[in-house]
């Protein structure tokens, strides 16, 4: 069985120490939870730093320590202190989540802090790699361990790797302040799939990778230049039937069985029975909101007076780096806050906030989950959020109502919730409104519904369907790789080409003789190429043809001294060598100035493109384009022509960063076979990368060698991942 290993930052355990003794205790929570079932389940190994500082500890204590861990099938990666202060406390936490969640002002861009971060991946990435073997899957979680992917496939390009970021991904405009922007992204890529909570974060992505890349994406798969990766969103779950547990042990507890919270609680309705309890629970982060939220209640109970004394807000803040400046601001702000609001609208018999800055057994959770009426859950950025779904699976009678942000991850899944604009503090204040007084069998459809949804999709499913999409991106790959011509596959196509005595060679012109340029006439013939061809021609077996959508005096000008056949503009125009120019099929032009003026119209809309005019075609260019832009506006120009080249015999060709539009009939595999015209080759081989060439690879005899140049799906029978390996195959040849 395929063994799938984890690697994130932390282990699944904490170290207990109780005197000399020293033990593991299992982590709770999202990740630990769904995580131990994958790597178990597939025998493999959970790779994370144990929690130790390296210099500090004992080498006696550190090696029981290490036992224990391999014990529990877990790695432990060694970090000390500085490692721990400049990788995780310095760059994950003051560079990538500040950046990552939009708050651009607190992001430091220090570069120690960068060199420590890529050095303490690189020692995951290490750890990995001893642990792997050919054939495994491994799955690396989270912002901390970004250059990790890249660095476990340049080693081990046979292992597939899967990689799932827990917080939102930026927009481009926001990602490309990060000095150090296209090593992430690269560090990224070294995975076959790329998970994230929800499209918006995977577009964001994808946008970056054509911004900085440039590499072509159809649908949720990247094609780079050797391999295909697969992004898609997967939203967490939780662990459903945990909290269905322990809310029903709640509610059937005696009075002496009761937690002192509990019983405090019970206390609250009991001198009030109509008062209502709303809950507020979040780290202590500037990205949760908290100020927001507390002037937006206080900003209900001065809006909706016939509410004070009868609603509290119980607000539980979980310490969170406290030793960092932004953050001792952000307490300070809230203590402010919930004291203005305390003085402002409390009396002896009311506090209108319950304030706990402190973490919270689990048992005292479930206990607020299932004791308070509202749920309040608005953070400004979270990249999913799962406090949400763990008050509405503790909700057993189904009332209740969650109060949620728009910009919170899981608000894509829980549309039943109150969405609100976590800013907006009227918005919010009238939604607490809204929910003090929704209906029951209201409150009862919308919790249902969203309870349905979760119990379907928790972390087991979760894992589960990211674990199925690593072995379709693991699947992809092979798919990609049967039709590679690798090193032995070249050796024989070059075998049998040399024992052939009469040769047709089709090749196509940019993207697969020459790179891409922003400017088409920058891709002219180098010295590379033109050796290559004229090693080709001078054997007089081959008869080489160049055949591509370039207009006829520019490839006349490129390969004058050549002895190369031409075929021009998709196959309007054929010139054999030392021949006149002749027309392969009878078209006009007349049509090109109703034409013009639309391609015109998309010039002065879409900055850096422009209409190359050939004899029988229009070609509006969008490579110098901003690439989201340039895509959008190409498939607007197609539905624009489609509607008005209804009643004429044309064609619109979509090539590479271009769109065609040229007479009917006319195409490169229409051409071919006319040169062919049944003389008796022995070996034809026809090289080319966009979908043009494909009526070529259609067209051409069935034993004839059609080699796609790219990633891209095709029918040519083999495949090449870029420029230089077709050089390097004519080389050979």
């Amino acid at each position: 069985m395929q063994k799938i290993h984890i690697v994130s930052n932390r282990l699944p355990f904490s170290i207990k120490e109780e005197g000399e003794k020293v033990s593991l205790e299992a982590s709770v929570g999202g990740l630990a939870t769904g995580m131990k079932s994958i790597y178990k389940d597939y025998g493999g190994t959970w790779i994370g730093w144990n929690g130790l500082d390296s210099d500090a500890v004992a080498p006696e204590k550190g090696k029981e320590v290490d036992t224990l861990f391999k014990n529990e099938k877990c790695a432990s990666v060694q970090l000390n202190a500085e490692e721990i202060n400049l990788f995780y406390e310095g760059f994950s936490n003051r560079t990538i989540w500040p950046l990552f969640h939009y708050f651009t002002q607190f992001a430091d861009f220090n570069n120690a802090n960068w060199e420590a971060y890529k050095a303490v991946n690189q020692k995951f990435a290490d750890a990995a790699i001893e642990t792997l073997e050919d054939g495994d899957s491994v799955w690396v979680h989270d912002y901390q361990l970004l250059l990790v992917p890249e660095m476990i496939k340049s080693k081990k390009p046979n292992v597939t790797v899967g990689f799932f970021l827990h917080i939102p991904f930026p927009s481009y405009e926001v990602f490309r302040i990060l000095p150090w922007r296209k090593e992430i992204i690269q560090g990224m890529l070294g995975a076959d799939l790329i998970g994230f909570h929800t499209y918006d974060y995977e577009r964001h992505f994808f946008s970056c990778v054509r911004r900085l890349f440039g590499y072509e994406i159809s649908f949720n798969q990247i094609y780079v230049e050797e391999r295909i990766i697969l992004a898609d969103s997967f939203p967490m779950g939780i662990d459903y039937d945990k909290f269905i547990k322990c809310s029903q042990n709640v509610g059937m507890k005696s009075i002496t069985e009761k937690s002192e919270l509990h019983k405090e609680l019970d206390k609250y309705f009991l001198a009030s029975p109509d008062r209502k309890l709303i809950l507020s629970i979040d780290r202590l982060d500037y990205t949760k909101g908290i100020p927001n939220r507390l002037k937006a209640f206080g900003r209900f109970l001065e809006k909706y007076p016939e509410f004070r004394q009868k609603v509290t807000l119980i607000m539980l803040a979980v310490p969170s780096r406290d030793q960092v400046d932004h953050y001792q601001l952000l307490k300070k702000e809230v203590d402010e806050l919930v004291g203005q609001i305390n003085g402002a609208y409390g009396s002896i018999n009311y506090t209108p906030i319950w304030y706990f800055y402190r973490a919270l057994p689990f048992k005292n959770l479930i206990e607020l989950y299932t004791s308070c009426d509202v749920a309040l859950i608005t953070p400004v950025r979270d990249g999913m959020n799962l406090v949400a779904k763990e008050y509405v699976a503790s909700r057993l009678n189904n009332t209740g109502v969650l109060i949620l942000s728009e910009m919170a991850g899981v608000a894509k899944e829980m549309g039943e919730a109150l969405i609100i604009n976590p800013v907006d503090e009227e918005e919010m204040a009238d939604s607490i409104n809204q929910a003090l007084t929704m209906p029951i069998e209201e409150q009862k459809s919308r919790i249902s519904f969203m309870r349905e949804r979760i119990q379907r999709y928790d972390v087991f499913k979760w894992a589960d369907e990211f674990v199925k999409s690593l072995k379709k991106a693991e699947d992809i790959q092979s798919v990609f790789l049967a039709k590679r011509i690798t090193k032995s596959l070249a050796e024989k196509l070059v075998t049998k080409y040399k024992g052939s005595k009469k040769r047709a060679i089709f090749l196509d012109y940019d993207g697969t003789l020459a790179h891409f340029k922003k400017n088409p006439q920058d891709a002219m013939p180098d010295d590379e190429l033109h050796s290559i061809i004229k090693n080709l021609t001078d054997n007089e077996a081959n008869t080489v043809t160049i055949i591509s959508g370039r207009d006829r005096y520019t490839l006349e000008k490129w390969f004058a001294g050549h002895k190369v056949n031409l075929i021009c503009e998709h196959g309007v125009w054929m010139r054999k060598v030392s021949g006149d120019w002749e027309m392969l099929t009878a078209v006009n032009n007349n049509w090109m100035p109703n034409v013009r003026p639309i391609m015109e119209n998309f010039v002065d809309r879409t900055p850096g493109s422009f209409i190359e005019e050939k004899n029988y075609s229009l070609v509006w260019h969008f490579r110098k384009s901003e690439p989201e832009q340039g895509e959008l506006r190409a498939n607007e120009l197609k539905d624009e022509l489609n509607t008005h080249l209804s009643n004429h015999n044309l064609e619109i060709m979509e090539g590479n960063k271009v769109i065609e539009v040229k007479s009917g009939g006319i195409n490169k595999g229409v051409a071919a076979l006319k040169f062919l015209n049944n003389e008796p080759y022995d070996y034809i081989i026809a090289l080319g990368d966009d979908w043009t060439d494909e009526f070529m690879f259609r067209e051409l005899p069935e034993e004839a060698v059609t080699i796609k140049v790219g990633m891209t799906h095709t029918k040519a029978a083999y495949k090449l991942e870029s420029v230089d390996a077709v050089r390097g195959l004519l080389k050979k040849m």
